[in-house]
């Protein structure tokens, strides 16, 4: 049950610094040298470092709400597929997107303020420069957690950081990401012409529901498919989603549910969920499966979703993001195909470099569909998408959607149908329009999404894996002294060094003596670190190509060390 304040007439700026100031007292900054940074997962650390962090996200939604003339904004407190022992806060924009960038900036300012003075100072300089006139209206936020036990100590600090503020609020307890995405967009979209949803927790899944039913038509799935919840929030939201869908005898479709144990804090994320599944390459604890049957798994906060399965030996095969986003841009395609709507709309795929490359050109050549590339990180991929007919993205970490424009969407439901074939290839474009959660990733969404697609396809695990075979590929890291001398060539998807100097030519040099070679390097966001991706024809090429850009990158970093 959703949890409201409601607080008077919003006071005089003055008065706000000052709450401001008095609260700040009691969420301290906490005594590290090193500066906090808002990025594409929001602010994500040890949980004990949060309190102060958590309560300035309080003020920098308010204050975002204010700057949108009062439309609802969204937080949430959440640390994804890491360990349990971290967490971290996030705002949701009022279309349900991620944070306006500029205000990300907002969000690092305040977070680094040292003392409650100062922090009073800052905020009356930012409410300044942001141009928030004093007859704005009142500010309105929405927020949630997902399971992690420091959750409940960080909600006091945001609602002491949103009353200060003088924000109206609404708790929505716990819940994932995705469905906090939801909620934002449905509450600014309400009293529109075309409201996203019914704003409710209850309204989410009624909405996939729905539409799921309309989506199957007449298709019956193939077998049933186990879940890994990664022992986190996703468990028990997918268990009230099966409550709303028609039981597994009327509609083929068979969900098995493994890791929900959420009465576990250290089990959260531990040897399961998408993650560990994606980066080991193996399955995850309580797999018991047989050799080809369909396993999903999603993450932490349930917004990204794999799949996987095992041959007879056994031998691990996965269906990732890029798979997910491959079999969805395929099935869009021959939907808009059967309608009538092929020249007239056009399905692109958004990728970044650590797409496999064999996905891209099944992409461009088998399915002939076009495919673009932007920087790593889910807002690139879904401002990229926003300029397409029909935009899918998948990162191959499983966190993607789909996007309709308005274009696509008007010709989908406005079209006349020509034949019963066409009527059912729109009735199925149409249910897609709402089972895909377009404000966001989502793991629940997602794997609906994909059972309809396998079970219209008539496709098992084996039959969706054959579509083309990846190129072998490898993952490196390289500690350095500074990653931000690290930078890529603007445009370049970040496939391309700019600095350090000669070091590209370098990269170059050694891809070139490897059969469809392929290599890229960028800094990590998050320590000083580069990362390191390759593929190649050949296993043992790519491994001895990586080991080679990543000898590269150490002499470099030692010569370094030297000169200090």
């Amino acid at each position: 049950m959703a949890a409201a304040n409601s607080a008077d007439a919003r006071p005089s700026e003055s008065e706000t610094e000052k709450a401001i100031v008095e609260a700040a007292k009691h969420y301290p900054r906490a005594n590290v040298a090193e500066d906090f940074q808002y990025g594409t997962a929001g602010f994500r650390m040890k949980d004990d470092l949060l309190d102060y962090i958590v309560f300035i996200v309080g003020i920098v939604a308010t204050l975002r709400s204010r700057k949108v003339q009062g439309q609802t904004i969204g937080i949430m407190i959440t640390a994804s597929h890491n360990k349990y022992q971290d967490n971290g806060v996030k705002v949701v924009d009022t279309q349900g997107e991620m944070l306006e960038q500029s205000f990300e900036h907002v969000a690092t300012q305040l977070a680094n303020v040292h003392t409650p003075q100062d922090l009073g100072t800052t905020y009356a300089s930012v409410l300044k420069k942001l141009n928030i006139p004093a007859t704005t209206k009142k500010a309105h936020v929405i927020f949630a957690r997902d399971t992690r036990p420091s959750g409940l100590r960080l909600v006091k600090a945001l609602k002491a950081g949103l009353e200060a503020a003088g924000a109206e609020y609404i708790d929505y307890g716990v819940l994932t990401t995705p469905q906090l995405h939801y909620l934002v967009k449905a509450t600014n979209t309400e009293s529109g012409r075309n409201p996203f949803g019914e704003v409710s927790e209850e309204g989410y899944y009624k909405k996939l529901a729905k539409n799921f039913v309309a989506a199957m038509e007449d298709a019956k799935p193939i077998g049933s498919v186990t879940v890994d919840c990664a022992n986190g929030v996703g468990a028990p939201k997918l268990k009230q989603l099966l409550k709303h869908l028609p039981p597994p005898e009327k509609s083929g479709l068979r969900i098995r549910i493994v890791n929900d144990q959420i009465e576990k804090p250290e089990a959260l994320n531990e040897g399961c969920g998408a993650d560990f599944v994606k980066t080991q390459q193996t399955t995850p604890a309580g797999f018991n499966g047989k050799a080809y049957d369909r396993w999903a798994s999603f993450d932490g906060d349930a917004d990204r979703i794999i799949y996987y399965f095992n041959e007879e030996g056994p031998v691990f095969r996965m269906l990732d993001g890029d798979r997910i986003a491959t079999l969805t841009a395929s099935f869009i395609g021959e939907l808009l195909q059967k309608a009538g709507l092929a020249e007239k709309v056009k399905v692109s795929v958004i990728q970044t470099a650590y797409a496999n490359g064999a996905s891209t050109r099944y992409i461009e050549q088998g399915l002939k569909l076009k495919s673009e590339f932007t920087d790593t990180g889910v807002k690139h991929l879904h401002h990229a998408a926003l300029r397409a007919d029909i935009g899918v993205y998948f990162e191959a970490n499983g966190h993607g959607t789909v996007l309709f424009s308005p274009h696509a969407t008007k010709k989908i439901f406005l079209s006349e149908p020509q034949s019963p074939a066409q009527l059912e290839a729109l009735n199925i474009l149409r249910a897609l329009t709402d089972l895909i959660n377009q404000a966001v990733g989502d793991a629940l969404s997602d794997l609906l999404l994909t059972e309809v697609i396998l079970a219209h396809k008539g496709f098992t695990v084996k039959e969706w894996l054959a579509t083309y075979t990846d190129m072998p590929s490898r993952l490196g890291k390289v500690n350095v002294l500074d990653r931000r001398s690290y930078t890529t060539v603007p445009g370049s998807a970040e496939r391309k060094l700019a600095s350090p100097q000669y070091m590209q030519e370098k990269i170059d040099e050694i891809v070139a003596k490897y059969k469809d070679g392929r290599s890229f390097v960028r800094a990590s966001g998050t320590e000083d670190a580069v990362r390191i991706y390759g593929e190649a024809a050949e296993s043992f090429d790519v491994d001895n190509m990586v080991e080679k850009v990543m000898e590269t990158i150490m002499a470099y970093s030692a010569q370094g060390v030297a000169q200090r």
